[in-house]
């Protein structure tokens, strides 16, 4: 008997935005996709348009989980982050009561990109997996 494993993840996303104007949150799909009903197949013989409806796929159950933004008015804020360290090992450990294991996680940054831009996020999304 082949054992059926089931994958979750969780995203964080940290503003990196200077003055602490950005907006940071810890989010958790509760509704399920199946990415096949999304999917289309190009080949070089075929090559129909996906048109699935953009409105189906949009999750509108989820958690979201209030952070705190990397950056304050005074500048990088270490507080926020061992905040936010607490509240996602929270999160982490609540998975594991529940049976979940993390199984990778991986992270990207897109940071400001100098004096003008005043953009920027820090991403980890964090994948569990547990036996069904």
């Amino acid at each position: 008997m082949i054992a059926q494993v089931e994958y979750k993840i969780i995203t964080s996303v940290e503003s990196i935005v200077p003055n602490g104007i950005g907006r940071s949150r810890l989010i958790s799909s509760v509704d399920e996709r199946d990415y096949k009903d999304f999917t289309s197949e190009q080949t070089t013989e075929e090559s129909k348009r996906n048109k699935s409806d953009r409105g189906d796929l949009r999750v509108k159950n989820y958690e979201e989980t209030k952070l705190l933004n990397f950056y304050n008015v005074a500048g990088i804020r270490f507080q926020n982050i061992a905040s936010n360290d607490a509240v996602v090992s929270s999160k982490i450990n609540t998975m594991t009561e529940e049976g979940w294991e993390l199984a990778f996680v991986t992270s990207a940054v897109e940071s400001d990109a100098g004096t003008n831009d005043g953009q920027g996020i820090f991403v980890t999304r964090y994948i569990f997996k547990r036996t069904k």
